[in-house]
């Protein structure tokens, strides 16, 4: 079951509230040796949502289970509980909630001494929980969204809120390793139904329960083995005896159209690895980034789907999250801001987050790009822009620019959002902005004179090109004609000849609420393993370089003194970007579930960096698959020393403003300037440096000090 933390303090654009916020919440009472304890099991006790909650009582020896009474503010629901004898335990689903607070109360026999109530806090089914009002307008797409294999239509919502009536499925993997349908009615197993012995050792048919429904406004599923002709229907005391009591939690890719809408899929709950080992997999349309890039509405996403998957199966032993490119984003910037919703994560492709690590550097790339096409007044080698890029290819510089448009309100808007409620400058100045940072209104705050989101975007006083410069690669007037004519961006996401200027609150807030992720909160307490199938050097470019990983370990390390949490394992992209086709993809996944069962996660406290060194598996080694047509691993430290062989093999490169000065974490938001030293630069003359002391006539950045605003989380759990 997933962890509890301690919750979080006050910003200006934040609701903070104190106590313990984990996926499950104990009342009041006395111990279990003294008396009962309730505990809510699905969400914390203030958190329950849709009118029902998963709900334990821990029942001491001195009590007959029998003669235990819950009431629902004062009516009877002992019905809706069963005996688990093995944890001593009465679990029932407390339903019948309306909106707003509730007392669950469990009494013994006799005087009631060993009795012990729960304040509960009901929300509703379509949120919002934590992230904020919701986004306005909202397209429903059930009738777009398609049941995996079964391969039918969720059709028309039945409310506002884009809701459907719960559905489950049953699909099989047959012999020759394809998915069917489950013959409706059937009474007998299909002669190609095939087997598998889970990771706890059972030895079950390849059947599984699918169920679809809505939470938060999204779409979500949960899948698990379940033999329907030999098991009873699953309920939290008679789980599938093909579960090993585990989930995956996926975390679909992509930013670009993500806004606006319920979204026609989820991160996939149908991978023939993770279920022949008998994981439940779970997931939401909103946590597909290209239906919601926004970290905050995913995690509220990713809770409330664990509630109602919590609701069904009973406790989890624990959850990993497991995601590529936009999916790292969720589950770096989930575990770190809502700890407890994943207790492990597994990502690929990473990025740190996409409002800095991955907006700032495509953004860069794009000013770049438009330089070189459009403004530069002195000739360039591919060579020297390749090195004031920092890319391991230059065509990453083009291959990323577009994408970098997701700061444009008018660029991404996706297809389902009719035209009419499109943002337009001129025809449509009210509609609705398609963008990263007004799709994070709610952490960022509005301009009071636009009513638009504030931005953090920020790149005055970067010298690009500077150790390009320093290195001998390119010329003094190189250099001063791109800082000169690089220019930046409006708060429509235009070119300007100006730079880019942050709004100082959105800063603030990015850093306080973790909208740059720090690494310091829940991420502080959890196993990371980063799995990257290496596409610096693809030919066409691509946006997933490696740097990233480093940024993040870095980042954990100024955070917490230590990335021992954390390790990464690399190879060439043989088997796509993150498929568990790939050997060593299932061999993260196997380790992280041998990591956390090592460390034993429990409700009470969140494990240390040393718990966590120390349960480390033997077999989780850090380092690189030779490129070879029968690669081999090489065990070693991946962290850019050029002389280690996988560092030869996948040299992880660099990016614009590491080129241009800063460390490989890419926290700077908006640097603090300082006059430039002109002995820092190669020989110039009068001329060309007083041309430099106009070009930047703020200053240059000074990385050897924080940036502006640069500060920790002011806490986790934080509502907006």
């Amino acid at each position: 079951m997933s962890r509890g933390v301690v919750a979080a303090a006050v910003l200006a654009l934040v609701t903070g509230t104190g106590g313990v916020l984990a996926l499950g919440g104990v009342a009041s009472g006395a111990p279990p040796s003294a008396g009962l304890v309730v505990e809510t099991v699905s969400s914390a006790p203030d958190m329950v949502t849709g009118g029902d909650t998963l709900v334990e009582v821990t029942v001491p020896r001195t009590v007959p289970p029998h003669e235990v009474r819950v009431t629902l503010d004062g009516a009877d629901t002992t019905d809706a509980f069963s005996w688990d004898a093995e944890r001593r335990v009465l679990v029932g689903l407390v339903d019948g909630m309306t909106d707003g607070e509730h007392t669950i109360e469990a009494k013994g026999p006799g005087d009631g001494r060993t009795g012990a109530s729960i304040e509960v806090t009901n929300h509703p089914d379509e949120g919002p929980l934590l992230s904020g009002p919701h986004e306005d307008p909202f397209i429903c797409q059930t009738h777009q969204f398609r049941v995996p294999v079964v391969n039918q239509t969720l059709g028309a919502p039945v409310d506002e809120h884009c809701g459907i009536d719960n559905r489950v499925d049953y699909i099989y993997l047959t012999t020759g390793g394809g998915w069917a349908v489950w013959p409706a009615g059937a009474t007998a197993y299909p002669e190609n139904l095939a087997r598998t012995t889970t990771s706890e050792g059972a030895d079950v048919p390849m059947i599984v329960r699918i169920e679809t429904g809505t939470a938060n406004r999204g779409i979500y599923e949960h899948s698990v083995l379940h033999d329907p002709l030999a098991e009873p229907e699953p309920t939290p005391v008679d789980r599938p005896a093909g579960w090993n009591g585990k989930v995956i939690y996926t975390l679909g890719g992509g930013c670009t159209n993500g806004w606006y809408r319920q979204g026609a899929g989820t991160g996939g709950v149908t991978d023939r690895f993770m279920l022949r080992e008998g994981y439940a997999v779970v997931s939401s349309s909103l946590n597909v980034f290209g239906n919601n890039c926004n970290d905050l509405l995913a995690s509220e996403t990713a809770a409330m789907t664990k509630e109602e998957f919590i609701e069904v199966y009973g406790r989890d032993q624990f959850t990993i999250g497991f995601g590529c490119s936009g999916g790292s984003y969720q589950a770096h910037q989930t575990a770190d801001n809502y700890p407890g919703i994943f207790d492990g994560i597994v990502v690929g492709c990473s990025f740190p987050e996409v409002g800095f690590g991955t907006v700032d550097f495509i953004t860069d790339a794009r000013l770049l790009n438009h330089y070189f096409n459009d403004s530069a007044q002195v000739e360039w080698t591919d060579e020297q822009k390749r090195q004031v890029t920092g890319f391991q290819t230059l065509a990453t510089m083009p291959n990323v620019a577009n994408g970098a448009r997701r700061i444009d309100p008018s660029a991404f808007c996706p297809g389902e959002l009719p035209v009419a409620l499109r943002y337009h400058p001129d025809t449509n100045p009210d509609g609705a902005r398609c963008d990263v940072y007004d799709h994070t209104i709610n952490a960022y705050g509005a301009d009071p004179e636009t009513g638009f989101a504030l931005r953090p975007l920020d790149n005055v006083g970067i010298q690009y090109g500077l150790k390009a410069l320093q290195d001998g690669t390119i010329t003094v007037d190189q250099f001063l004609d791109l800082n000169a004519a690089v220019g930046g961006y409006d708060h429509d996401g235009q070119y300007r000849a100006e730079r880019s200027v942050a709004d100082l609150p959105a800063v603030e807030a990015a850093y306080q609420t973790g909208r740059l992720t720090n690494g310091g909160g829940g991420l502080a307490s959890t196993p990371i393993i980063d799995y990257r199938a290496y596409t610096d050097d693809a030919r066409n470019g691509d946006i997933h370089v490696r740097y990233h990983t480093n940024s993040m370990r870095e980042r954990l390390i100024a955070a917490n003194g230590s990335a021992v949490n954390h390790v990464s394992l690399l190879e060439n992209s043989r088997y796509g970007g993150f498929s568990t086709n790939s050997p060593l993809l299932r061999h993260a996944i196997t380790q992280m579930d041998a990591w956390l069962t090592e460390i034993g996660v429990t409700d009470d406290e969140l494990p240390s960096l040393d718990d966590i060194g120390a349960a480390r598996p033997e077999a989780l080694v850090e380092g690189c698959m030779t490129r070879d047509a029968a690669p081999e691993f090489l065990p070693m430290t991946l962290d850019r020393d050029p002389s280690t062989e996988c560092e030869q093999l996948y040299p992880s490169a660099s990016f614009p403003r590491e080129v241009a000065g800063e460390s490989v974490r890419a926290d700077v938001i908006k640097c603090q300037t300082t006059a430039p030293v002109r002995e820092d630069y190669p020989a110039m003359s009068d001329t060309q440096w007083g041309r430099l002391l106009e070009v930047f006539d703020e200053g240059v950045c000074d990385y050897t000090v924080p940036g502006v605003e640069q500060q920790g989380l002011i806490g986790t759990w934080l509502r907006f």
